[in-house]
């Protein structure tokens, strides 16, 4: 039930939908409905949609919305709170946020828990407002959270150059940490030393374990922040040092590995992971007041600022999939639904 709402708002909005599993191409332009809001929440008009790996996943059937959640695409934007629901702060209308989003993302408005939201200063762009929900979130929880990382350790993160890779380079930074990262070439190798990784390994012409192992004088990394999984997961315990901390957040590689848990058990290795979606909105809601003592106060203050990739017209959806599916992309892809309007 919607207790405040502008008078202005349409019955039905601009959406990216498809009729069937695919590729890219299958991405479309529709009208859908505006979004129902739950009693806790609040009803965005986008400005900026960010595009992740999830969504590409769930465009080629591999990845389901969890129930009740939207159909639509989309997990993070940015933009102005134009309804509220009957147990959300009515104070909420009329303010810019960023916001996590189980779905719903990819059009012109999309309903976010208010407690998912987090306030977007006047002087930061709303391109970069919403390249930052899905990636901090993930970052944060995983690498702090479940990694334990702390002051003076260090982390090998794969993906270098993406979306999460570039995000959790800026944090583990700001935080103190040694960072060593893996990228699939020498200029995407180069892109991330410029955002701040302490060594950059071209996975496709050097072994990462043997360039992590020389590089820390045999010792290994404290915290392995992988996307990859599979084969990757025995190259990844090598890489680790005595008590080290190996943390999974997607599974491209394969849902499988070997294990020798014998090393495990010797060298005290930990092997944990999460996905964000599928978690409960109290938990989500913990995670964003964290964040919001933590580490938005780097972004809001301009210390920190996502690294951008490009930003596409909604309408353009595909070639923002094709792009990121390529691996062209070095850091965020975001969906320009209504633009910065004014604001930044």
């Amino acid at each position: 039930m919607i207790r405040v709402a502008q008078a202005d708002l349409p019955e039905t909005m601009q959406a990216i939908g498809f009729d069937a599993p695919g590729g890219p191409e299958v991405l479309r332009l529709q009208s859908a409905p505006l979004p129902r809001l739950r009693p806790d929440d609040v009803l965005i008009r986008v400005a900026y949609a960010g595009v992740n790996r999830p969504d590409c996943l769930q465009r080629a059937g591999m990845y389901p919305a969890p129930p009740g959640a939207s159909p639509l695409l989309g997990l993070e934007v940015a933009g102005e709170i134009v309804a509220v629901g009957s147990e959300a702060p009515r104070e909420l209308v009329g303010q810019v946020v960023a916001a996590l989003t189980p779905g719903g993302g990819y059009a012109e408005y999309c309903a976010a828990h208010w407690q998912h939201c987090l306030p977007v200063p006047e002087g930061m762009l709303l391109s970069e407002a919403a390249a930052l929900p899905e990636t901090l979130f993930t970052v944060w929880h995983n690498l702090f959270e479940r990694g334990l990382a702390r002051d003076g350790e260090s982390v090998l993160i794969h993906g270098g150059t993406s979306g999460i890779g570039t995000t959790a380079i800026l944090l583990a930074k700001a935080f103190g940490l040694a960072v060593i990262v893996t990228c699939g070439d020498e200029a995407k190798c180069a892109a991330a030393t410029r955002i701040g990784a302490d060594l950059a390994i071209n996975y496709r012409e050097t072994d990462f374990a043997e360039a992590v192992l020389a590089h820390t004088g045999g010792k290994g990394v404290n915290v392995v922040l992988d996307m990859v999984s599979g084969d990757y997961v025995p190259r990844n315990l090598r890489c680790l040092a005595e008590d080290g901390r190996h943390v999974t957040i997607a599974v491209l590689g394969g849902v499988r590995a070997e294990l020798n848990m014998a090393q495990i058990m010797m060298r005290r290795l930990t092997l944990t992971g999460s996905t964000l979606r599928p978690r409960s909105d109290a938990f989500k809601s913990a995670l964003a007041s964290e964040i919001a003592d933590n580490a938005w106060p780097l972004f809001a203050d301009g210390e920190l600022a996502p690294v951008m990739d490009m930003s596409f017209p909604l309408a353009e959806a595909a070639a923002a999939h094709a792009r990121m599916e390529a691996g062209q992309h070095v850091g965020k892809i975001v969906l320009a639904v209504a633009g910065d309007t004014g604001r930044g």
